[in-house]
């Protein structure tokens, strides 16, 4: 973790050139005193970097600097150029698009004679409204770090529709989807929102105070953040073996005289059944019995309904 902040220091001064120590702290979730202590083992390793005291101070780097030859391998220059290409596409931010840039001819300085090309295209909207989410995405990233408070329409799983008020503090990509982790004035505490079940997102005027999170509060493990949750087992056809392995995890299928089976915990909410019927014959609900006998309710109540 120190040395990728401290990667993240010297790519941020890169792109502004200066910044403040509370700007890094709270970019990269640590003390001011950690970040000084980061930065003098940068001056160390001869980065110009300057520190200068006052109101008008900050942490600045050389216009003049370049990262040295050598700095990073072929391979870790595409891979850094590929990750920045990635999010730039969604986020369009000026500032990691000047970062982009500068590692870009840093390359070329290096490699005259080779092109470094991403070969990562990160596309987490739906079908037909990438340009759409793409700025939702964008005003959210802002609204972080500008720390803006936003007025959201947002739907929850449950189909229930609220107005609220976030705090946004984190940005999230997990399984293909992002999310923001936001202090919720409806609620009165920490949550994570998905940004596809919003339905709008305004602005307001209001510049809010970041609260005191750590990294381990954001809750990660969705599935535990639901109150019932059941063990349930399944075999799986070959037809909808894709579709187990992306949803109960890869993980989780084992494969057992040519027969595909898992063994997982699932939130047991309103989604639980149709997800299951939504596989058609290709997932059979083993265990528990409960569950079993569940799916085959529903599954009647969708042939009576076709049979009228």
């Amino acid at each position: 973790m120190k040395y990728q902040i401290m990667m993240g220091i010297l790519f941020t001064l890169l792109a502004k050139r200066k910044v403040s120590a509370g700007e890094l702290a709270a970019k990269f979730d640590c003390s001011v005193r950690s970040i000084y202590r980061y930065v003098e083992e940068l001056i160390l390793a001869n980065i110009p970097i300057d520190i200068a005291r006052g109101a008008n101070g900050g942490i600045y780097i050389s216009d003049a600097f370049k990262l040295p030859k050598g700095f990073m391998s072929r391979e870790e220059y595409s891979r850094t150029l590929s990750a920045m290409q990635a999010m730039l596409s969604e986020t369009k931010d000026a500032v990691l698009k000047s970062a982009l840039e500068k590692v870009s001819a840093q390359v070329k300085t290096e490699r005259k004679d080779d092109s470094v090309s991403g070969h990562i295209l990160v596309d987490s909207g739906t079908w037909g409204d990438e340009r759409k989410f793409s700025e939702k995405l964008s005003l959210i990233e802002r609204a972080t770090n500008d720390r803006i408070a936003l007025e959201i329409d947002y739907v929850a799983r449950s189909g229930e529709r609220t107005k609220r008020v976030i705090l946004p503090h984190l940005l999230v990509y997990k399984q293909n989807i992002w999310y923001v982790y936001a202090f919720c004035r409806l609620r009165g505490e920490f949550r994570l929102f998905k940004i596809g079940r919003m339905r709008s997102i305004v602005e307001t005027e209001e510049i809010f105070e970041r609260l005191p999170f750590s990294r381990e509060d954001v809750p990660l493990s969705f599935w535990k953040l639901w109150e019932n949750e059941v063990d349930a087992c399944f075999e799986i056809a070959p037809e909808a073996l894709f579709f187990a392995e992306e949803w109960l995890g890869v993980e989780n299928v084992r494969e057992e005289n040519g027969r595909f089976f898992a063994d997982v915990t699932l939130p047991d909410d309103e989604s639980l059944i149709g997800t299951i019927l939504s596989a058609g014959a290709g997932l059979t609900v083993l265990a528990p019995h409960e569950l079993r006998e569940r799916v085959r309710r529903e599954a009647e109540r969708i042939i009576q309904n076709y049979a009228k």
